[in-house]
């Protein structure tokens, strides 16, 4: 079984040959046959540097440098894509995802798992971010219609199966978290304890904990848009209820009721109810202009392979890439109907034939 091991990396530079030594004393135990992937996500130190001398050095490591920084789900896509693996793991360059796991994680999928997942504890962690993550995740589990588990994150490993389920999912805003539970498959646990970082600093803010938290509310359900219209009724039905209620009483006893401060109360309460779900309207629209923008996930700059995909246009390789169809377009097999050049939204440029779409030439999705 080849073993693909995908890893990335943003400002690592200080931890990329830690990473090599840690996984060549553990992966030449659990197979001969591996890969480890390096996906520089635009990194701004010296990361790309230190991935090109590894793997010239070692030529079981092969790097991907993205030509920005698309952020870690696109990163860990680029992976998957590239990743010629029967199996795949995933993990962290700060080897706060132990690789001595793998070797049970590998026996387990090979006894018939398709995901087998590392469960971290949450011993040595602050209290604070401890019991922040925990209400987090008992209060997500309520509205989305996946199940997302306290302590799982991204370090796994995956059959091929589970990995051509992955790259089916084409939307553009990825969940990773999500989408692992969405395709299913038999999953196996395996509990770890939280590793402490050694080297550099954790690239997740604040800011970023909290927009991951907001993607993984509104990825997998339209609840926020639900709870927009109950609450729009209920805030009605009230209004109606005190309406009545100022009503009858000015009637049976007279009282007449100050207008200024209701009226102020009223209309604050109801403008603020109107922003917040206003917004939640707007971030599900976002979305929507970002999936039909139809842009590539990820594009890449540079790789152990070369310049690779629709970068090389942007690299000034132009005319290598129109060198590179014309000889795919040559070797296509002859079926004695028309073929075209298509290029279709979304999807990488195709030759098609009387008969149907061939395989892909171009882009980042093509699997090597």
């Amino acid at each position: 079984m080849r073993l693909s091991v995908v890893v990335p990396c943003f400002n690592e530079e200080r931890g990329i040959e830690r990473l090599h030594a840690a996984l060549v004393a553990v992966l030449p135990d659990i197979t001969e046959d591996f890969e480890v992937l390096l996906v520089d996500d635009g990194s701004r130190d010296g990361t790309l540097p230190a991935m090109r001398r590894v793997c010239v050095s070692d030529p079981r490591f092969r790097y991907i440098a993205l030509s920005r920084n698309f952020g870690k789900e696109a990163a860990m896509l680029a992976g998957l894509t590239h990743a010629t693996g029967d199996a795949v793991a995933i993990m962290d360059a700060d080897l706060q995802h132990p690789p001595e796991l793998l070797s049970q994680m590998i026996e387990l999928l090979g006894s018939g798992y398709d995901q087998v997942i590392a469960r971290r504890t949450r011993q040595g962690e602050a209290p604070v971010r401890r019991g922040l993550s925990r209400l987090y995740y008992r209060v997500i589990n309520k509205v989305v219609d996946v199940e997302l588990e306290d302590g799982v994150g991204d370090f796994r490993v995956l059959s091929r199966r589970a990995v051509r389920a992955l790259l089916s999912l084409g939307e553009y805003n990825r969940f990773s978290k999500g989408l692992f539970s969405w395709i299913g498959f038999d999953t196996a646990t395996v509990d770890y304890e939280n590793v402490q970082r050694e080297q550099g600093e954790s690239k997740w803010t604040l800011r970023k904990l909290l927009n991951y938290g907001i993607d993984g509310v509104v990825s997998f359900n339209n609840k926020p848009l639900r709870a927009a219209i109950y609450l729009g009724g209920l805030v009605t039905l009230l209004s109606f209820a005190y309406a009545g209620w100022v009503v009858v009483d000015s009637l049976v006893s007279g009282v007449e009721v100050p207008g200024y401060a209701t009226t102020m109360l009223g209309v604050a309460g109801l403008g603020g109810l109107q922003l917040l779900f206003l917004g939640v309207i707007g971030e599900y629209l976002g979305r929507i202009y970002y999936e039909t923008k139809r842009r590539p996930h990820y594009l890449v700059k540079e790789s152990s392979n070369g310049v690779d995909g629709p970068a090389a246009v942007l690299l000034g390789r132009k005319d290598d890439l129109v060198s590179r169809f014309e000889r795919e377009f040559d070797s296509a097999p002859d079926v004695g109907g028309p073929q075209v050049v298509t290029r279709r939204p979304g999807t990488n440029l195709n030759w098609e034939t009387s008969d149907g779409p061939g395989a892909p030439l171009l882009g980042e999705g093509s699997h090597p």
